[in-house]
């Protein structure tokens, strides 16, 4: 079979002379595989025929919106892989490949008869994330793995909220995306070091999603070892330094607030008219402050509500003061920054109607890579792939 992949010197497009093939569904294979399109490199998602990753069954008014921001820039190949001829069709894709991306529950891969020996066999040069809930390996590798669960257990949902409320999941894919963005790193520092290597062999990655999100969540092991308690919820406070919270202001908008440096308080305290609040007992060291946080809310909170979202804004800006706006998409969509910085876009999608997706979410030189093409239509690129016109093998 001849190869597809391209080469390039493009400077915007560093991953050009890469291939990746995706078996994952759903998020944390596309958020990998994601990153590393958008750096250039060729994905091509082998996607169940008729019915394609589950992604794209994530819709609004009828459109596969997580399809079409995670997918873009991607290739879309069917292939039955519960039948030999697609298990074939796969392994000669493989012998091109530098990446393979899988999330399948532990053990699927070597019953499809895709274990290490029979990859290594194939490609030597093969990188194989193993995305899976809890490890392809020890306690839990049986169990499925789903992010709410990972993201309940890892501790998140215990630190986040009030504690006088129940604890509160993320309303996103947070163990997921922690992980795919991971997996990124990993595959792109492997993927120099089985370029250098005269005899590679296969790298096997095993990543769960719980492990990437525990790493993100802070020294919560070393603290609770150090004092014996537990951190209680505490909302948008922060348990290391005050203030920092989201304030209310006049007209009903919301301030964020982070002052915990020394010379930072002093302008914040001169400005709400209580210059002599670093000399109040309460408020004078990080732990007093701490302690006495309810009190420190209430004197900043008096003052803002006096102030309108604008009038507060400009206040925290004269005094340069860590603050700003509380925003939803809403505010987004035609925010100034946004639009300095160029970070939506409008992309096709496989429905029809052209949406705003995130740009991809850096520059390069000072360019912002652009998207190369919209998020495929399922199997729209067998013919270039499987030499078969869009036949679904």
């Amino acid at each position: 079979m001849s190869t597809n992949k391209r080469k390039s010197t493009d400077h915007q497009q560093p991953l050009s002379n890469v291939l990746v093939i995706d078996l994952s569904r759903l998020v944390s294979g596309n958020i990998l595989t994601h990153v590393l399109a958008d750096m250039g490199a060729q994905v091509v998602k082998i996607e169940t025929p008729g019915r394609g990753d589950e992604l794209r069954s994530w819709k609004r008014k009828g459109v596969s919106t997580y399809w079409s921001a995670y997918s873009r820039n991607k290739d879309s190949v069917c292939l039955n892989l519960r039948e030999p001829k697609g298990i074939q069709k796969l392994k000669e894709l493989l012998k091109d490949a530098d990446i393979m991306v899988e999330n399948f529950r532990p053990g699927t891969l070597e019953k499809m008869g895709l274990d290490v020996q029979t990859l290594e066999s194939i490609n030597p040069r093969l990188i194989v994330m193993r995305i899976s809930g809890w490890g392809q390996t020890g306690l839990f590798s049986d169990r499925g793995g789903f992010g709410s669960l990972i993201e309940a257990m890892s501790g998140f949902a215990s630190m986040n909220g009030f504690d006088d409320r129940p604890p509160v999941l993320p309303p996103f894919a947070m163990a997921d995306s922690v992980a795919g963005i991971y997996g990124s790193a990993i595959a792109l520092a492997l993927l120099n070091q089985q370029r250098s290597k005269e005899n590679p062999t296969v790298q096997e990655v095993d990543l769960s999603l719980f492990e990437p999100l525990f790493s993100i969540l802070g020294p919560q092991a070393a603290e609770y070892q150090l004092t014996g308690s537990v951190t209680p919820r505490s909302g948008s406070r922060s348990p290391t330094h005050a203030p920092r919270n989201v304030y209310k202001t006049k007209d009903g908008r919301w301030i964020a607030l982070s002052a915990g440096m020394e010379g930072t308080l002093v302008r914040l305290f001169e400005g709400i008219g209580y210059p002599d609040g670093l000399r109040d007992s309460r408020f004078s060291s990080h732990e007093a402050r701490l302690k006495n946080i309810d009190a420190l809310d209430d004197l900043i909170q008096t003052h803002i509500n006096k102030l309108s979202l604008v009038e507060a804004l400009e206040f925290f800006k004269e005094r340069d003061i860590t603050a700003g706006q509380v925003c939803d998409v809403a505010d987004l969509i035609d925010h100034p920054y946004m639009k300095n910085r160029g970070l939506l876009v409008s992309a096709d999608t496989p429905e029809g109607p052209s949406i705003l997706i995130h740009a991809p979410p850096y520059k390069i030189n000072g360019v912002r890579p652009k998207i190369r093409r919209a998020a495929p239509t399922i199997g729209q690129d067998n013919a270039k792939w499987i030499e078969k016109n869009k036949e679904e093998i």
